[in-house]
């Protein structure tokens, strides 16, 4: 089985997930080759057996540069299995809707959608996580994405429902697709900016100059906040939404402590989205208990 993975990673939250998918389909036995879309280029769906599309979620839908590159492929020329997944920071059942564009267009093409996942990955904006939480979200999609490759493998359809209403609610949420390039023109570097260029050279949309040494952000904006995430002088302000910035990378490998709220270390946030949270993490637990089980009957 060959098979395609197209993915759009902000601050490499997607692309970790993505890896773990080639790792695990590999281990099944199938052939999987990882496209990344900010780079362009065109593809040949209908040399593959299957198409993974792979996002993070913003403001409850897929990206408008996914969207883009999906209504750029070609019809293919017999309807070919397709599966998405897709990270947030939260839980929240709009969520469950962010896919239905995606979809529509994916149908366009003659793609037939098998399976749809959803995993739980830090915020780079609104708030940070603490590392532990990143930590015990990291483990969860460890847990998670092997049962979910199998069950891609063998065919077996499981793809998330959506919620009444979600197709229009998630409709008027792409305004952030438009509002995120008027809003980037507002971003800006203070005296930190050290001038190394990270910025410049990263931005998958190459909305970021340095010119005669001053930083300039144009009009093409995402609002994927790798700029600001990734500085290594948190020099960089988001415009009108800057008390929500995030900056520096997640250590995954600190473990989680007993008593750590369950989305960072400001209590404010002590109490958001935890039982959804809680939640999550055994359905993520007995998907791993599960495929533990029938790989030991099989044994047996």
């Amino acid at each position: 089985m060959k098979i395609l993975i197209c993915y759009f990673s902000g601050t490499g939250n997607t692309k970790r997930v993505a890896d773990e998918y080639v790792s695990s389909l590999t281990a099944l036995g199938a052939s999987v080759e990882l496209y990344n879309i900010e780079l362009g280029g065109d593809i040949n769906p209908d040399k593959y057996d299957m198409l993974g599309i792979a996002y993070p979620i913003w403001a409850f839908n897929a990206p408008g540069i996914v969207l883009d590159f999906v209504r750029r492929l070609g019809k293919v020329d017999a309807p070919i299995p397709a599966f998405i997944f897709k990270t947030s920071g939260e839980a929240l059942l709009l969520n469950n809707a962010s896919s239905d564009k995606l979809k529509s267009l994916l149908k366009k093409k003659r793609f037939t959608l098998t399976n749809e996942y959803h995993y739980l990955m830090p915020y780079n904006i609104i708030f940070r996580h603490t590392d532990g939480m990143a930590h015990r979200m990291w483990t969860a999609v460890g847990q998670a994405v092997p049962a979910d490759c199998r069950a891609i493998v063998e065919r077996r359809k499981e793809i998330i429902k959506s919620i009444p209403f979600g197709r229009p609610i998630t409709a008027v949420l792409r305004v952030q697709q438009w509002g995120g390039r008027f809003n980037g023109k507002r971003y800006k570097v203070t005296d930190k900016c050290v001038h190394c260029g990270r910025c410049v050279k990263t931005c998958p949309v190459h909305n970021i100059i340095d010119e005669n040494g001053k930083i300039k952000f144009g009009k093409k904006c995402l609002m994927c906040m790798r700029c600001a995430f990734e500085c290594p002088k948190d020099a960089i302000r988001i415009g009108w939404f800057d008390g929500w910035r995030v900056n520096g990378a997640y250590h995954f490998d600190k473990p989680y402590e007993e008593g750590e709220n369950a989305v960072g270390v400001d209590e404010k946030h002590a109490e958001y989205c935890r039982k959804s949270y809680e939640k999550y993490f055994e359905t993520c637990r007995e998907k791993a208990e599960k495929l533990t089980f029938k790989e030991e009957q099989k044994e047996a």
